[in-house]
């Protein structure tokens, strides 16, 4: 049997012995945008918020998106009309609301050929919406699905996906960018 008195002893020396102090996950929590007038991206976010330059009109933002997802080789295959929807059923939707999808066939494929479930995301989308500022008047905003950050939910992501899915991301991004000052 140990001798109680040593046991007392080791444990009273390792309470009083420094503690390592274990670092929370150093990794960054935002990344930087493509363009130095957008917002930093958060890491931790599925979400990438725009706003919409002043003076740029809802039309302005459709047109252009539509102009630059087809030079981007981007496919639109479906429009949400939220807010037209919620109207129906008697709801104000205050503001634009709307869901945009796009597609670019050759991304996309690499990420669905290697991990099909990934198809719950598919077609990428991009949120129109308006909402209040901090005076009440409301803003145009863009806003998309992240597929970097989406592809954090497939379990072992091969390199190709997780490639393809930074170059998708990549050119969403430019697309709303551009979108988001009426480019075309």
């Amino acid at each position: 049997m140990r001798n109680p008195i040593f046991i007392a002893l080791l444990l009273a020396i390792t309470a009083c012995a420094p503690q390592q102090i274990v670092k929370k996950n150093t990794l960054p929590m935002t990344a930087n945008a493509p363009h130095a007038d957008m917002p930093n991206i958060n890491l931790e976010s599925a979400i990438y918020e725009l706003p919409v330059r002043e003076g740029v009109s809802y039309q302005d933002v459709i047109d252009s998106l539509k102009s630059i997802s087809e030079g981007m080789n981007y496919v639109n295959p479906a429009n949400f009309p939220i807010a037209e929807n919620m109207k129906k059923r008697g709801i104000d939707p205050q503001g634009i609301k709307e869901v945009r999808s796009y597609c670019n066939l050759g991304q996309g494929t690499e990420i669905m050929l290697d991990h099909p479930e990934f198809l719950v995301f598919a077609p990428c989308r991009i949120a129109i919406y308006e909402k209040p500022d901090a005076n009440k008047k409301f803003k145009l905003y863009l806003a998309l699905d992240r597929p970097t950050f989406d592809l954090k939910s497939i379990k072992n992501p091969t390199a190709r996906a997780q490639k393809a899915a930074q170059e998708l991301e990549a050119g969403l991004l430019e697309l709303i960018y551009k979108a988001s000052k009426g480019d075309f």
